[in-house]
């Protein structure tokens, strides 16, 4: 397998996945400030211009949660999806509002262009990512922490992609020590072998 991406971004998050499942795969990168994303040549790999992207045997697959669920059909001995179906519900739950809610506020930051054309706007929005980052921060530890990680006492492919989002807070104005169950959770992420790996590799 093949995994573009590039550092710091939810990309990592399949990464860290990999990891966890002991998945072998070549990382490559894509330079966002050589903006390689917008190259006819990563069109090619995605034409959304985004990562991540993984070459598997029988295509290339984009979307963070779609990546993340291929990992866990693959390696299910792994243990990163929960064979109940409501804890299933549970793990998927979180991911979804990471992807459709924290992560889209986190993105007002710098990409204010895909939702408004006057300049003016965007800093309108970000001056608001402090705000709505800390309230993200807030649902996650009321109602999406259920224990040291989402679904307990063990990490599933929902903790892959909180953890990575987590490690946005401070550049986006939030103080992550507000609020100590993130903490306690990143704490526990970075003690993991997975999330060492991808340090190694420079990735985040």
């Amino acid at each position: 397998m093949q995994l573009y991406y590039a550092p710091n971004t939810i990309s990592i998050a399949v990464a860290i996945a990999l990891e966890e499942a002991g998945l072998e795969y070549e990382a490559i990168r894509i330079d966002f400030a050589e903006r390689q994303q917008t190259t006819r040549a990563y069109h090619q790999i995605n034409p959304k211009g985004r990562v991540p992207a993984l070459v598997v045997e029988g295509g290339i697959l984009t979307e963070t949660g779609a990546l993340l669920e291929l990992i866990a059909d693959m390696a299910p001995e792994a243990g990163l999806r929960p064979n109940d179906p409501v804890l299933a519900a549970r793990m998927r739950e979180v991911m979804f509002y990471l992807a459709s809610t924290m992560h889209v506020n986190h993105a007002h930051k710098l990409r204010g262009a895909r939702w408004a054309s006057n300049s003016a706007s965007f800093k309108d929005m970000a001056r608001k990512v402090p705000e709505t980052m800390a309230a993200s921060c807030d649902y996650m530890c009321n109602h999406g922490l259920r224990g040291p990680f989402v679904l307990g006492d063990s990490p599933s492919l929902a903790d892959c992609y909180l953890y990575v989002v987590c490690t946005w807070l401070e550049g986006d104005g939030v103080k992550i020590a507000r609020f100590p169950k993130l903490t306690a959770f990143m704490a526990a992420m970075e003690a993991r072998d997975s999330v060492k790996a991808v340090r190694a590799k420079d990735m985040l």
